[in-house]
């Protein structure tokens, strides 16, 4: 496609501002179980309903005593203690990590600083009053704020949960995705098992959004295929108006039978088509009411770059999802990469040890080599590339 047809084409950080600040988050909420938690987003905040610990505990395996009682105890000068089933002058209770420490003791000696004999200790150090024991609410306080509106449920965060005795908690519900394939080439991956006739592809697309629609806290739907034809495009969304967000792989370009951005256009608001991403560039952003609709190019590689740049961020803003930073690391070229003026470009490289090696900037429809790569440079559009020797930030593939 000559990148003269896209004249007005966007920037990629103008685009992407954009499209999120026509995106209004979800509001519907739902109750789960804590195991159920992981990934969830809670809709209201949390209150410890009681102290954890809610008794005094051992931070130690050992011996709960009374410090008074081994003041100036060391090797040279130890002090005798008779072990017992509670605390009193001179007498000492064996207590493990965790465990109860008795009311009249006041620290937790170390087994390894005692000496056993029989039914007695030979105490070696002396102890402060309160060492080695957890108080009451030493972890979590009665009414302290746990996690408020908005966070992001870790298997840690469910732990702390269950240590406070909360079975279920209000989350915000999962965002829909209805992903919706074009393309009078397209069939479906379930279709058959043998090679596709020429000029057929099969539907991979679909898949692969799904997948990351799933692995970035949404739910997918994903839809027939549905041909080149502009009422049957518009059926299509229409019977997807109940999702929370659409995306649309294919007929995103300038074709005569490229329908997709117009359609968008008849039903909603097209914000953008046209980006400076490479690969990339046909994407089309919209919304139609308040359901934000990502049209992509049908080529894997290019739809898969602008579902990284604009599908990520907005379906994580839909589902109230906190924007997680990119996962990156400093690595040194070992080829130079070209790119090109005016386009925020997707180098893909290969990591090895604290070098990169670049794979490709270009190919549009090669999948596999994303697949091959374990990041991305990415390239700003005033950057005419880097050279070999350069160091990178490398933004690593999930």
């Amino acid at each position: 496609m000559d990148s003269r047809i896209f004249k007005e084409r966007s920037s990629v950080n103008d685009t992407r501002d954009r499209f999120l600040a026509a995106i209004k988050p979800l509001d519907r909420t739902e109750n789960i179980t804590i195991c159920e938690g992981v990934g969830r987003v809670l809709a209201t905040g949390i209150l410890a309903p009681r102290n954890v610990p809610h008794y005094r505990r051992s931070a130690m395996d050992g011996y709960a005593v009374r410090s008074a009682d081994i003041m100036g105890a060391s090797p040279t000068n130890p002090v005798i203690l008779q072990i017992g089933d509670g605390i009193d002058e001179g007498t000492c209770c064996p207590v493990g990590t965790g465990a109860y420490v008795p009311d009249d003791a006041d620290a937790v000696l170390m087994t390894e600083d005692t000496i056993c004999i029989g039914d007695m200790i030979e105490v070696r150090a002396q102890v402060h009053p309160g060492k080695n024991i957890g108080d009451i609410g030493e972890d979590v306080r009665k009414n302290e704020i746990i996690f408020n509106r908005g966070h992001l449920l870790r298997p840690c965060d469910v732990a702390v949960l269950a240590s406070l005795g909360i079975r279920e908690v209000k989350v915000y519900s999962r965002a829909v995705v209805a992903v919706i394939p074009t393309g009078n080439d397209l069939i479906p991956l379930d279709s058959s098992s043998e090679v596709p006739p020429p000029g057929k592809t099969l539907d991979i697309n679909s898949l692969m959004i799904g997948l990351y629609v799933r692995q970035w806290g949404a739910q997918p739907r994903c839809c027939p295929i549905v041909p080149e034809d502009r009422e049957l495009i518009k059926k299509a969304i229409s019977e997807n108006m109940d999702a929370d967000f659409i995306v649309i792989s294919g007929g995103t370009s300038v074709g005569e039978k490229d329908y997709v951005p117009d359609v968008l256009a008849s039903m909603g608001e097209k914000l953008v088509h046209g980006v400076g991403l490479s690969p990339g560039k046909p994407t089309a952003l919209g919304v139609i009411g308040e359901i934000p609709v990502l049209c992509m190019p049908g080529y894997p590689a290019a739809g898969l770059v602008a579902l990284f740049a604009f599908g990520k961020p907005a379906i994580r803003k839909k589902g109230n999802i906190p924007q997680i930073p990119d996962i990156t690391v400093k690595a040194r070229l070992t080829g130079k990469i070209n790119s090109r003026e005016g386009y925020v470009s997707y180098a893909r490289v290969i990591l090895e040890g604290n070098t990169a090696r670049p794979l490709m900037t270009a190919g549009a429809g090669i999948l596999s080599s994303i697949a091959k790569s374990n990041g991305f440079v990415i390239i700003p559009e005033n950057v005419e590339g880097y050279e070999e020797g350069n160091e990178v930030d490398v933004v690593l593939i999930e």
